[in-house]
């Protein structure tokens, strides 16, 4: 088993590509993306698009951040820490994480190819660390976090890259047998398996949700035989549905969630949810002005991470909010663009990858957004490259700058400089 998920990865192009077809025979050129080979300083080095958003995104999210946890120092809890405590936090946080950006940037994707079997393995050995005494931190009941000299690190952050990653080589080695339940999903599952009941010890469902979804995407965008895949997605569908219903905390918060308004769960299973409907009702249109918010005076937990998009909603109201999904939309679109362009420049495995990213974007955007408008059961997970967290700005901003090391490769190749 282990010699089928971890078999050494081949760098040649799979004789079954994802799209076979070259650039050139498809009626595409490097001028069908902007790009004019006999001018080769016209073309800008990587995709401005995709950074601006990103930049935004995440000093937006280190003013809401700030807005959110301003006034935390009047409660007991918070009462030795200044106002300014997380947004210093969050600010060196931002600078190790552009700094690893801009590191990862530096790294060929065919190194990243090399790397992802074993990078796969050690995330594996550091989420089995995180549930050792005395080696991972306790925090409200879960333990999540290993605590480093410097900072805490959430091993399952990082678990998200090294799964896409891992997912996307181990797609390209497998193109020839893609249509096969024993060689291609039957290993993957078992892979998913062992990160599942790893990430559910600590315990952290919602992130075995994102890996989960994002992997099996990876393996449908690759080609993996659509009739097995659903079959494959019935099951999957099932084990979600008896982790919640043989759990009894997860069954209280799912039926908290369908009637969050009684007095019993508005009190207790769905306080947070109320009152983040609270703030968004209180946002309307336009907001009630950046600082303005009510709830976050101790009202909302956790306002500063897993809901922050509440203090969104109420302090810059719908159009706000708008802006936010307007600009996570960008960043998945030029994912999914970025992917679409390496496979036709035949990279399938930096395709996927980018591909990979957006979908891991978007699922956590949505689940993150959908719990905050009470649309889904309430889940802990953070709003990409916006809530507090060292860990989670972190995967996010290698993720992106991962991406973009595509694009420029991708920019390389067209212009007939080679990678």
């Amino acid at each position: 088993m282990l010699k089928k998920l971890f078999a050494k990865p081949n760098h040649g192009m799979p004789k079954h590509n994802l799209i076979p077809a070259a650039a050139g025979g498809m009626g595409m050129s490097a001028r069908s993306f902007g790009v004019d080979k006999t001018k080769p300083n016209s073309v800008q080095a990587v995709d401005s698009v995709l950074i601006w958003t990103t930049l935004i995104l995440l000093f937006t999210g280190l003013i809401m951040v700030y807005s959110a946890t301003v006034a935390l120092p009047d409660s007991t809890k918070y009462a030795s820490y200044e106002p300014t405590h997380f947004l210093l936090r969050h600010s060196v946080s931002l600078l190790v994480a552009l700094i690893a950006a801009f590191m990862a940037f530096q790294v060929p994707m065919k190194t990243w190819q090399e790397m992802a079997p074993l990078a796969f393995i050690v995330c594996l050995v550091l989420l089995l660390m995180v549930l050792i005494p005395g080696i991972g931190k306790e925090v409200n009941g879960s333990r999540r976090w290993l605590a480093l000299p410097v900072f805490n690190l959430q091993p399952s952050e990082l678990m998200k890259i090294c799964a896409i990653l891992y997912a996307a080589d181990y797609t390209i080695r497998k193109q020839e047998v893609m249509h096969r339940f024993g060689k291609v999903l039957f290993p993957m599952i078992v892979a998913m398996f062992i990160v599942g009941m790893l990430l559910l010890l600590e315990p952290d469902m919602g992130a075995f949700i994102v890996i989960v979804a994002v992997v099996f995407a990876i393996l449908f965008l690759g080609g993996v035989n659509a009739v097995v895949f659903g079959a494959v997605l019935g099951l999957l569908s099932l084990a979600f549905a008896a982790l919640i219903f043989f759990s009894d905390y997860r069954r209280a918060r799912l039926l908290a969630y369908l009637d969050p308004w009684s007095g019993d769960n508005a009190q207790n299973k769905a306080y947070q949810l109320s009152h983040s409907l609270i703030a968004f009702g209180r946002g309307e249109f336009f907001g009630v002005g950046l600082g303005g918010s009510i709830e976050k005076l101790h009202y909302l937990p956790e306002s500063h991470t897993d809901f922050l998009m509440a203090i969104v909603g109420e302090e810059l109201g719908f159009v706000g909010v708008s802006i936010v999904i307007f600009l996570f939309a960008v960043i998945v679109k030029r994912c999914f663009s970025i992917g679409q362009q390496a496979e036709i420049l035949e990279r399938s495995f930096s395709g996927l990858v980018a591909k990979g990213v957006g979908v891991w974007i978007g699922i956590q955007c949505f689940i993150n957004m959908g719990v905050n408008l009470g649309l889904l059961p309430t889940k802990g997970l953070t709003l990409p490259l916006m809530s507090y967290g060292g860990s989670a700005i972190l995967a996010n901003c290698i993720a992106i700058a991962i991406v973009l090391r595509i694009d420029y490769e991708n920019r390389l190749m067209m212009r007939g400089s080679g990678v």
